[in-house]
């Protein structure tokens, strides 16, 4: 039998997804193209929104979806040829890195940006065909003397790389005041990344068992959220002033993506705040869009990051400053289905890696 790409791809909104096979691609690659074998794959939130929500994807259906990857370059176009056998983590959106936006600065507005598992097929596969323009090299000696996974190394991808883009975006300097609303997801990773990079980080979140963990992540104090947005911008005063820091110029992260995590975002924006946005819903939120004015404040969205910045964020995990095992759990990729439903009804408090498992073009194994 030929060697074979297997993929599980969605055939429509909330249908379960099934597993397709194409041959591997000619021996010549379109120029700027590699392949990569895929060793774990991470599943976010906006995978759960093209599946259930009906989102659209750029790329019609059926498309695998899966946008945090990591895994090894097998093959390359020729002028790729310097990433074969390279191992990488595959940016979740990648700029052309040509284009005026671009060479602005500003490649996560790149209009021909490629986005694995929305473009075209992503991360839940056995293989990705990517641009290698931009991906992330990672030195394997460094990646084994940390002793984290590869496989969970994938989140670097969007969950932890997007709140460092936020970081970056919004300025934070050491002793700034950060706060990160909602940690079940990159809010997590993002609290660890401005706790190193030198933050106060204050933590809120409905779930107490999430903010009692976060405390050993550099967390400095945390909040349980509430509907009484008044009483915890006064809370969050009073712990400021007891300590001395900023009262001013506060770093608002609102990474829950839910309306009431935003009404508190914007509810909290004081003089010279920073409000970032990295979260999403499609719910509508009511806000005095004169504050912004009255404060003197800004707010910004995050769209990805830039892939020259994630060789820093590799560095932080590395290193130890952020830590991923806690906050991940690696499933077998025949489980997919599974996974999202349990993602979809809440059940799964860890970010799930996908470890692909197949083993022929009819069966997989179950083995992890």
């Amino acid at each position: 039998m030929s060697q074979q790409i297997y993929r599980y791809v969605m055939n429509k909104t909330g249908a379960p997804m099934t597993v397709t096979t194409d041959p591997f691609p000619d021996e010549t690659l379109a120029d700027g193209k590699v392949l990569v074998e895929v060793v774990g794959c991470g599943v976010c939130h906006t995978d759960l929104g093209f599946y259930y929500d009906g989102i659209r994807t750029r790329h019609e259906l059926p498309l695998c979806l899966g946008h945090e990857i990591s895994g090894r370059v097998v093959s390359t176009a020729k002028d790729m040829d310097r990433l074969l056998g390279k191992t990488v983590v595959v940016p979740a959106v990648i700029p052309c890195g040509d284009c005026a936006p671009c060479q602005a600065g500003r490649g996560a507005i790149c209009t021909t940006q490629f986005f694995p598992g929305n473009d075209d097929h992503g991360g839940f596969a056995s293989h990705v065909l990517v641009p290698g323009k931009g991906l992330c090299v990672v030195d394997e000696k460094r990646l084994a003397d940390s002793g984290v996974d590869l496989a969970v190394l994938s989140v670097i991808a969007d969950a932890v790389s997007t709140p460092y883009q936020a970081i970056l975006n919004s300025d934070l300097k050491p002793g700034d005041l950060a706060i990160f609303i909602g940690i079940g997801g990159v809010g997590n990773f993002g609290v660890q990344l401005a706790a190193a990079m030198g933050a106060h980080v204050m933590a809120i979140d409905v779930d107490a068992e999430r903010l009692q963990g976060i405390q050993e992540f550099g967390a400095e104090y945390t909040i349980r959220s509430s509907e009484d947005t008044r009483s915890i911008k006064k809370e969050v005063k009073s712990w400021a002033k007891q300590n001395r820091y900023p009262s001013t110029g506060w770093k608002i992260f609102e990474t829950s993506g839910h309306p009431g995590g935003q009404t508190l975002a914007v509810a909290l924006l004081g003089y010279d705040a920073h409000l970032a946005v990295v979260g999403y819903t499609r719910a509508k939120i009511e806000m005095r869009l004169s504050n912004l004015m009255a404060f003197d404040a800004t707010m910004r969205g995050t769209w990805g990051c830039l892939p020259e910045h994630y060789p820093a964020v590799v560095d932080h995990v590395l290193a130890g400053n952020v830590k991923l095992d806690p906050f991940v759990e690696k499933r077998p990729m025949n489980q997919i289905n599974e996974v999202f439903e349990d993602l979809h009804a809440h059940r799964i408090k860890k970010r799930p890696v996908m470890i692909p498992d197949f083993s022929d073009g009819t069966s997989q194994s179950t083995s992890s």
